[in-house]
């Protein structure tokens, strides 16, 4: 068996083991904008492969699971579980007033802090390690249009999170990790709306506005002879407008966002992170098609994401998507790469049987100015599938 070969086993190895323990985005599942008014039994899995270079596990496999009357009707659940993983809320809806709902969330297991080093398009694997943890928040959501059909709510959250870092198999001897992490945050936001937590969603709109600020206890140095440290606290703020439309008529959809955000004093595990072709990954995906999974690291950015899909045959079941993405970046120092902007394009396929409750999509992404062995240029391949445990199967 050649070296190259058993080096490519033991790094699928390595991934499907990640997958299987559950070092899954959930970013998705955690802090939603709202208590989520609708009932939802989805199963999601996503997987993106590089075929150009070697990056960071990407991938998600969870179950969703949102009942607004579960206890009561005035008492609701929503609940993200992963293999290793499981993120909920409880939703106490109008506990203050009949427009202000409250919700109390826990969340918590294994490698869903994960910190993955790339820089110029190298995975530095010596100067990576996993991350796992867990904390609560409370959550207070006010409507601040009572009677409109389009809700606009204030949140404001605050909360713990408690992260231990271990090294993985590769993870140098000499490097030294950052010390148990307790960071307190705070969010405050605006939401206009407010996207669908599906694969392809025929309908979405949302306008919104944050602000967190993260306060760090154990801000020690870390890496080689304590070359990088955290920073005792951070400020991120960031908007996003985002549209979701199908055209009843031709079954053509297509989906714009547009993201902007920043930061102060943030650090290598908290600055903005991007890349990849996971929709699913984080409540406010930055994907840029052809590149790892959080291959840019930004301390401020402007990232813009248009998909047009276009039903191929007469049942509406097969779609070709073409999509684009492209993004303005001020780096975090040590992170820099050759251009402020960085720009892929992909296609899709995706097959949605008519009155079924799965979907399945493949697809391919190419980074334009993603470096690779020193040149720009990286290619990847996605696998996303949907299942809505809550739909029935209508015949054909």
């Amino acid at each position: 068996m050649s070296r190259h070969f058993t080096t490519s086993l033991n790094r699928f190895k390595r991934r499907v083991l990640e997958v299987a323990l559950g070092g899954l985005m959930l970013e998705g599942a955690r802090c939603p904008g709202q208590i989520d008014p609708m009932v939802r039994n989805l199963f999601e899995v996503g997987y993106d492969q590089p075929l150009t270079g070697h990056g960071p596990a990407a991938a998600y496999a969870y179950y969703y699971y949102s009942q607004p009357d579960f206890f009561s009707k005035d008492v609701g659940l929503r609940a993200a579980i992963a293999p290793a993983y499981v993120d909920s809320e409880i939703g106490l809806k109008h506990l203050l007033s009949p427009t202000t709902d409250v919700g109390l969330g826990l969340a918590g297991g294994a490698f869903g802090d994960n910190v993955y080093d790339v820089r110029q398009g190298r995975y530095l694997e010596t100067e990576s390690f996993y991350g796992s943890g867990g904390g609560a928040a409370i959550s207070l959501y006010q409507l601040l249009d009572p009677g409109v059909k389009i809700p606009l709510n204030l949140v404001i959250r605050g909360g713990f999170h408690y992260s231990s870092y271990f090294d993985t198999a590769q993870t140098a001897s000499n490097f030294k990790l950052p010390r148990d992490q307790l960071n307190a945050f705070t969010r405050v936001g605006l939401r206009f709306a407010g996207k669908q937590p599906y694969l392809y969603p025929k309908l979405g709109l949302e306008v919104s506005a944050w602000f967190e600020r993260q306060r760090h206890f154990n801000d020690d140095a870390y890496g080689f002879d304590d070359d990088r440290s955290i920073t005792p606290a951070t400020n991120l703020y960031w908007v996003y407008a985002g549209l979701d439309y199908t055209f009843e008529r031709s079954g053509d959809r297509f989906a714009l966002a547009v993201t902007a955000g920043g930061s102060t004093d943030a650090d290598q595990l908290n600055a903005w992170r991007m890349g990849g072709m996971l929709p699913l990954t984080s409540e406010f995906p930055l994907m840029v098609p052809g590149y790892y999974y959080e291959e840019l690291t930004a301390i401020r950015f402007a990232h813009f994401y248009g998909s047009y899909s276009i039903p191929i045959d007469r049942e509406r079941r097969w779609s070709l998507r073409p999509e684009a993405a492209t993004a303005r970046l001020d780096y975090l120092p040590g992170f820099e790469q050759r251009s402020d902007w960085q720009t892929g394009v992909g296609c899709g396929l995706s097959y949605s049987p008519k009155g079924s409750n799965n979907s399945i999509g493949l697809g391919y992404g190419y980074g334009l100015n993603a470096i690779r062995h020193g040149k720009e240029g990286a290619q990847s391949l996605s696998v996303l599938f949907q299942y809505d445990l809550g739909r029935r199967k209508v015949s054909q």
